[in-house]
């Protein structure tokens, strides 16, 4: 890992960063280590995810670990941690215990973009900001699919996208029939008309 690192780092003038994890499972966890080598061949900043390799995605992320590396007095580059980070209270409360430079998020942004300028502006002021509206949750989905199609064709795109749907709609009541024609359909036209008609018939159901 050291190794090609440094051959990038050498490779390029652009500054480079480097995401990893604590480990590959509990027997190495040496992450300190790691990113003491790291910050030694010219990375410019770290990110760490709370997990090993072996849990993937199991489990609660652990950042003592990576409070560890923030708190190193070797370490001079800035630290990001990444792990269950969902919420803006979430967000702070990492930041405040670990002391890391800043936050990074994964699945919680999966569906729910609107994630970001929530931590930040609750970081900034304290307050949170209202939720998007069932409007706005369809107009972001509607662009998120045109962009997905753009990007890697019609059927992948399509394909792809269907991860996002539940948590786009999440806590719309009655919505399991639609969401199952949005994770079934293939034709783009059909689910653009679907995504159309979302504000209309569940408008009602919100209030």
């Amino acid at each position: 890992m050291v190794r090609l690192t440094k051959a990038i780092v050498e490779s390029t003038s652009l500054p480079v960063t480097v995401k990893t994890r604590l480990g590959w499972d509990d027997s190495s966890k040496h992450i300190v280590e790691v990113a003491e080598r790291l910050q030694d061949v010219g990375i410019k900043a770290l990110s760490i995810h709370g997990r090993t390799r072996v849990q993937m995605y199991k489990g609660v992320a652990d950042w003592t670990l990576i409070g560890e590396v923030k708190n190193n007095p070797r370490i001079q580059i800035p630290i990001f941690g990444n792990g269950d980070v969902d919420s803006p209270e979430k967000a702070m409360e990492m930041r405040e215990r670990y002391g890391v430079d800043g936050v990074m998020i994964g699945r919680a942004a999966i569906g729910y973009p609107w994630v970001f300028n929530e931590i930040k502006h609750f970081m900034k002021t304290g307050e949170h900001l209202a939720p998007p509206t069932l409007e706005q949750r369809a107009a972001v989905a509607k662009e998120h699919l045109e962009r997905s199609i753009k990007w890697k064709g019609d059927t992948l795109g399509v394909l792809e996208m269907r991860r996002h749907y539940a948590n786009y709609f999440k806590g719309i009541p009655h919505f399991k029939q639609t969401r199952m024609h949005l994770v079934t359909e293939m034709d783009p036209s059909v689910l653009f008309e679907i995504l159309d008609s979302i504000t209309d018939v569940y408008e009602d159901t919100m209030t």
